[in-house]
């Protein structure tokens, strides 16, 4: 039950989840990454900045819930990769070179929320500037509120920086929205339309000669705003969407040393390649998921529900210490799986239907990502076996050219030709080239502390965890017999690259259809749950 308190405005916020919160060290996990991970992180960034540059990194907003109530709390993953902390209202700035401070000097400036004994009673515990320093390892942190009156002027830096948060709502001194505005009046900035940057990246990352025209006609709604018909690059590209001006857009967009562009270039190369101690932390998150998705194919029969099916999800995750699923769980039956993002899971019965579960647990903050789809009575009918397998083939054919040097691209065509080419066996198209139809999504993309992680999407390199995920949608109205509508099927899995091959991290979830059904057939932990009668 929560407590109203009508004379005090309380934000809700989580806590660093650290042993330095607070809790008694021996009842927390001991695999967090360490805090000379994240020193080491910086230092890295730092080998890839120009000189005298800072690079600056807020923490994320707290989002409203309801009413008084916020969601809970979410960290920027870029600040979790460069310092380890956890909570809001924090600035953190990384210098190139030190900086001369009187007698001493400095190379990081970290400005964190301060501790606030009656605060944390409602709100939990919070590390403050001491935490922050015994625990982090940084030098110099100050309580936010002393931003403003700090003695550097960031107008004699490159400035390098994300998109900057929305920070409507709280100005107190301290808050996210008091950290921005004095950076801005500081840097003299001059913020850039956020919808236009992310734009701009996603064609910098994604665009290529195929589907750089499906690209911009998703785009096209917001090509009329002020912010595009000003933007040089965009409009040249415009003017000439090929491939020849596609190059050129691309090495002009990374050409920029500071702002947005920079950010996104130096956190993309850095968080695409997956060190030791992080594929330590993601492989736990993808075993916690697929020992999940095993266990609901175990459980499942025509009369559970999917909201039930996402409960048992979710209970196994958090049986094995995941903090959180990296997504909200897409649990579809039947008509459901045909909806790419479907997360209503509001289906009382599945009944006997293919269920698409792509659900993937966060551990420590590094999310995995697997997908299963599996027949509700225990065996897989002719067309959706024959669709299943389609999708099966496709994979494998992904997995056998998954290693270092090969493109994005390469991988995404070779999915689609594998997909194409069983849908013309079985019928429902007559070429290639109308593969989207049914299969409209790209196959891969990188994973870690994002499900959909930062990352370059050139070409394939060592250490890069990424994901296959072919699939194939034949929603009810589809042109094709009837036989084939509602059939669903997506199968994805998480793969590390290797020296020269790949390794298949998801490989305890039951990929083979021969695999799912056997394992529909096992009896369920869940089998026992003798729950009583909602009167």
């Amino acid at each position: 039950m929560r407590i109203f308190l009508i004379a005090v405005c309380v934000c809700f916020s989580c806590s660093a989840g650290f042993s330095q919160s607070g809790n008694s060290a021996e009842s927390l996990p001991k695999d967090y990454l360490s805090a000379g991970f994240h020193a080491e992180r910086r230092q890295a960034l730092r080998a890839l900045m120009p000189g005298n540059s800072v690079v600056v990194i807020f923490s994320y907003p707290e989002e409203v819930f309801s009413k008084d109530v916020n969601y809970k709390y979410h960290p920027n993953p870029d600040l979790i990769y460069f310092s380890g902390y956890k909570e809001p209202n924090a600035m953190l700035l990384i210098f190139k070179e030190m900086q001369a401070d009187g007698d001493s000097s400095f190379s990081e400036l970290f400005f964190v929320q301060r501790k606030d004994a009656r605060q944390e009673q409602w709100t939990g515990r919070h590390l403050g500037v001491e935490g922050v320093k015994s625990s982090l390892g940084f030098k110099r942190v100050y309580k936010g509120e002393d931003f403003g009156k700090f003695p550097i002027d960031l107008r004699k830096f490159n400035v390098i920086y994300d998109d900057l948060p929305d920070t409507a709502g709280n100005h107190t001194p301290g808050s996210l929205s008091d950290l921005v505005s004095h950076f801005v009046s500081n840097s003299a900035i001059k913020p850039k339309n956020k919808n236009l940057s992310e734009d701009l990246n996603l064609i910098y990352r994604f665009g290529n000669a195929k589907n750089l025209a499906r690209i911009l006609a998703y785009l096209k709604p917001r090509f009329n705003a002020p912010a595009y018909k000003e933007d040089t690059l965009l409009q040249e590209l415009l003017a000439k969407p090929d491939s020849i001006t596609l190059v050129a857009f691309k090495k002009k967009y990374i050409a920029d040393p500071s702002g947005i562009i920079a950010f996104n270039n130096y956190t993309n190369t850095l968080r695409g390649i997956k060190t030791p101690d992080e594929l330590i932390v993601l492989k736990k998150s993808i075993a916690i998921s697929c020992l999940a998705h095993a266990e609901a194919m175990r459980a499942v029969n025509p009369q559970i529900s999917e909201s039930e099916l996402e409960g048992i999800m979710l209970y196994v995750h958090k049986k094995y210490g995941a903090e959180d699923e990296g997504y909200p769980p897409i649990v579809g039956a039947g008509a459901n799986g045909c909806i790419l993002h479907y997360e209503e899971n509001d289906v009382t019965h599945v009944g006997n239907q293919l269920v698409l579960m792509d659900v993937g647990a966060e551990y420590h903050g590094y999310s995995a990502d697997v997908t299963r789809t599996f027949p509700a009575n225990g065996k897989y009918t002719d067309e959706q076996k024959a669709i299943y397998q389609i999708v099966y083939d496709a994979q494998e054919a992904v997995f056998e050219i998954c290693r270092p040097g090969i493109s994005f691209d390469s991988i995404q065509f070779k999915s689609e030709e594998v997909v194409a080419d069983g849908l013309i066996k079985l019928g429902l198209i007559k070429m290639r080239n109308e593969v989207k139809t049914y299969y409209p999504h790209s196959v891969s993309h990188h994973l870690g502390l994002d499900v959909h992680d930062k990352g370059n999407h050139d070409l394939l390199m060592e250490n890069m965890v990424i994901t296959v995920e072919p699939g194939i949608y034949i929603p009810a109205g589809s042109p094709c017999e009837k036989k084939w509508w509602n059939i669903g099927v997506r199968i994805e899995d998480d793969v590390l690259i290797g020296k020269s091959s790949y390794t298949l991290l998801s490989v305890d979830a039951p990929r083979k259809w021969q695999d799912v059904e056997k394992t529909i057939a096992e009896k369920s932990i869940f089998d026992e749950g003798n729950f009583p009668i909602l009167r």
